[in-house]
C-alpha cells in the first residue's frame, strides 16, 4: 500500500511513510470492509462518514508536517486512523468529532492500541478547542464551504492548518500563519470530502 499508492505518487517524507507503516488501516475500517482496507479508496464508516483514502491521509500529513514537539488539533476523528498517524509524529493530539458514537468507538480503539498522547473529544469543530489553544498544527478532515477563519486564531504565530474547502468543487488548502491574525493560503489538489457540519 505504501509503496504503490503513496510513494509512487510523490509522498517521499520518510517520517510520514514510517508513521503510516506503523498503523494498520485494517484495524480502523468496519469489519465487513477489512478485505478493502489496503485499497486506495475512501470507505464508509457509518453515520454518512468515511475513512479517507491512504494517499490523501499521507498527502495531508506530509503537507501539515507535524514535528515531534507539536501539539496538534484534528477536527473529524472518524475511526481514529488519521489520529493514530498524527500521534506517531507529534507530541500530543486532540481529536474532535461532532458524532458522539464515533468519538466513543475511536477513543476505545485508540486506547486498546495503547496510544497515550491522544485526547478524543466530542464537540463542534467550527468552535475548535480554545481551552487547549494555541496549537502548532490543525488538520480538518471534513469540508467547510469556506475556510473558518476563527480556527486560525487557535494557531501559534507560525502555525499551519490544512483542510478541504468547498461544497461541490473542493480544494485542499494549506494555511500558514505569518503573524497574529495574518496568514497565507495556497491550494494543493482537488479533493472530495464529506461536509463539515456544526450544531444547530
Amino acid at each position: 500500500m505504501i509503496a504503490e499508492q503513496i510513494e509512487s505518487r510523490g509522498v517521499r517524507n520518510k517520517r510520514v511513510l514510517d508513521a503510516m507503516r506503523r498503523v494498520d488501516r485494517a484495524l480502523f475500517v468496519p469489519s465487513n470492509l477489512v478485505n478493502e482496507a489496503y485499497s486506495d479508496n475512501a470507505l464508509p464508516i457509518g453515520r454518512q462518514q468515511t475513512i479517507s483514502q491512504p494517499y490523501i491521509v499521507a498527502l495531508m500529513t506530509d503537507l501539515l508536517d507535524p514535528q515531534p514537539g507539536d501539539r496538534v488539533l484534528e477536527i473529524g476523528c472518524g475511526t481514529g486512523y488519521q489520529t493514530a498517524i498524527l500521534a506517531g509524529l507529534a507530541r500530543e493530539v486532540w481529536s474532535m468529532d461532532i458524532i458522539p458514537e464515533l468519538c466513543e468507538s475511536a477513543r476505545e480503539r485508540l486506547g486498546d492500541l495503547s496510544y497515550t498522547n491522544i485526547h478524543v473529544l466530542h464537540g463542534d469543530g467550527y468552535l475548535g478547542l480554545p481551552s487547549e489553544a494555541p496549537f502548532d498544527k490543525i488538520m480538518i478532515t471534513a469540508a467547510p464551504p469556506v475556510m473558518p477563519e476563527s480556527l486560525c486564531q487557535q494557531l501559534v504565530a507560525d502555525g499551519r492548518m490544512i483542510l478541504p474547502v468547498g461544497v461541490f468543487d473542493q480544494d485542499l488548502i494549506v494555511i500558514d500563519m505569518t503573524g497574529p491574525g495574518r496568514w497565507t493560503q495556497r491550494k494543493s489538489i482537488p479533493v472530495r470530502f464529506v461536509p463539515m457540519v456544526h450544531h444547530g
